[in-house]
């Protein structure tokens, strides 16, 4: 008995794969997220960062350039996903969902707060690391329309509400992918 007329098992097929990968992409694990980040008024660092849900957290690769050789930078999501001021203050405070104080990963911190980026000798960081605390598509701590900073100095994870680490050097927004 065939219950489906040949004529109709391609589009058929077709349709259901593409709800499969639909539904994979709601899944953890199949959803990504990214930001192109461009230097801010009178600085020259930018790069790319991408985002993708795990069963840990979100997994974070950034590579940016232009940052002062072998010192550390302040990263952090902001609230608002707005680069337009040339200075990044338009992107707001940082991300804080939970109303946490500022501080480390792996502490009580504000969802926004990220680990630093070490440059290397040549101005580079290129770093990959697991972040709780947000994700991609969940209301409340969903890190897409929201912007992403590269401050000029280290974060010292205890000053308020900004980790004391200075200007804003390159913003960009996170979009879905």
């Amino acid at each position: 008995m065939n219950l489906i007329k040949p004529a109709l098992a391609l589009p058929l097929a077709l349709t259901l794969l593409s709800g499969c990968s639909a539904i994979q992409s709601l899944m953890p694990g199949g959803a990504t997220a990214s930001a192109r980040l461009e230097a801010t008024k009178g600085n020259v660092a930018g790069g790319t960062v991408t985002f993708k849900a795990g069963a840990d957290g979100l997994m974070v690769h950034a590579r940016i350039t232009g940052l002062k050789p072998g010192q550390e930078h302040g990263f952090h999501i902001h609230e608002k996903g707005d680069c337009s001021s040339g200075d990044g203050m338009s992107t707001g405070g940082h991300f804080n969902p939970g109303g946490h104080k500022h501080g480390a990963p792996g502490e009580e911190r504000h969802a926004g707060d990220l680990p630093s980026l070490k440059a290397d000798a040549n101005g580079v960081a290129d770093v990959r690391f697991s972040v709780k605390g947000v994700s991609i598509g969940t209301v409340g701590t969903d890190v897409v329309g929201r912007g992403l900073i590269v401050h000029a100095m280290p974060d010292d994870y205890k000053t308020q509400p900004t980790g004391n680490s200075g200007a804003r050097i390159a913003c960009g927004v996170i979009t879905r992918s």
